[in-house]
């Protein structure tokens, strides 16, 4: 157990205080980096360099979660830059139809992967919940990294234009001109909030989906689509539009034939994980499989295949 080293707004900087931190500053990396286990890695890193540097915390100066941001802030941004910008997987191949042609796979690190949900972290309630969508994500890609600090600590987390400048160790009028060029950037690179948060969709289009899925029902299936439907499966360079196209797609073989869906949350949308059959007649995990709706009918399906070993993060089991 870590020994109780200050008391600030109530609270005690031990280890339960940075393990209440933890969930958010995942998300803010998550944010930051685009990649979900990437974004574990370095929320933790960031704990641990609050915890070696506490001699330092000055409480006059600053909140722990304040010094925690600022300590992020600066870890994220010297991480991403030598990193390639990530992209959505339609971003990063061709449009390709229904065939049965192999496809080549995306480079290594360059698409958005899912992020678990905070489940309950009471600091996820204040964000809005577009703003930890892939799609959301993978706009800030196109900012430099000091202007997407700037850009989420200014309008996903509300802080001041004074405490952003304190965090980032700029002035206070570098920090509203690289918010004012990050928001124009982002208003022609992001897309509109249209889809719903996961406890808000249909239980019934949901259940639809399932049921369709796992009797490898097609007409049932595409029944529950929007006319045009996004398909991609990453880290497998393809993706198509169009409700037809999918419809074909998943009625063209038995590649899905036999597997199940056991929901979760990933992104503030509903996901599932994905199972195949097995040896030994248990179902292993085989993909995450990420759906976005409008509400009516589902818009959005991403086949995460590059997650299968991610499935107890998501809070599924190992195994069926």
């Amino acid at each position: 157990m870590i020994a109780t080293v200050a008391a600030v707004d109530g609270a005690v900087i031990d280890e339960g205080l940075l393990g209440e931190l933890r969930p958010e500053l995942v998300r803010y990396c998550y944010r930051m980096i685009g990649d979900g286990t990437g974004a574990e890695d370095a929320a933790q890193e960031v704990l641990l360099r609050l915890w070696r540097t506490r001699s330092t915390y000055d409480p006059a100066r600053a909140s722990v979660r304040t010094w925690a941001y600022a300590i992020a802030s600066r870890y994220c941004i010297d991480l991403l830059r030598a990193a390639p910008r990530k992209a959505l997987p339609t971003d990063l191949s061709d449009r390709n139809g229904a065939g049965d042609q192999p496809f080549a796979e995306l480079r290594p690190g360059s698409w958005v992967t899912p992020l678990p949900d905070a489940g309950g972290d009471p600091a996820a309630a204040a964000e809005r919940h577009e703003t930890i969508r892939m799609a959301f994500v993978a706009a800030l890609q196109h900012l430099t990294p000091s202007q997407r600090a700037v850009l989420v600590l200014r309008d996903v987390y509300r802080h001041s234009a004074a405490e952003t400048a304190a965090m980032l160790g700029i002035s206070a009028a570098a920090a509203h001109s690289s918010l004012q060029r990050a928001r124009k950037v982002l208003a022609g690179a992001g897309p509109a909030p249209s889809d719903v948060p996961a406890g808000e969709v249909d239980a019934r289009l949901l259940d639809g989906f399932v049921r369709a899925f796992e009797r490898h029902d097609v007409a049932g299936l595409a029944a529950l689509l929007a006319e045009d439907v996004v398909f991609s499966m990453p880290p497998v360079a393809f993706w198509l539009r169009g409700a037809a196209d999918y419809a074909a797609l998943f009625g063209s073989g038995d590649a899905c034939v036999g597997h199940r869906l056991v929901p979760t949350t990933a992104n503030g949308t509903p996901a599932f994980g994905q199972y195949a059959p097995g040896d030994g007649g248990g179902m292993r995990p085989f993909a995450l499989v990420v759906v976005e709706s409008d509400g009516a009918r589902i818009t959005r399906v991403t086949t995460c295949l590059d997650q299968a070993d991610r499935f107890e993060a998501f809070g599924l089991p190992a195994r069926l």
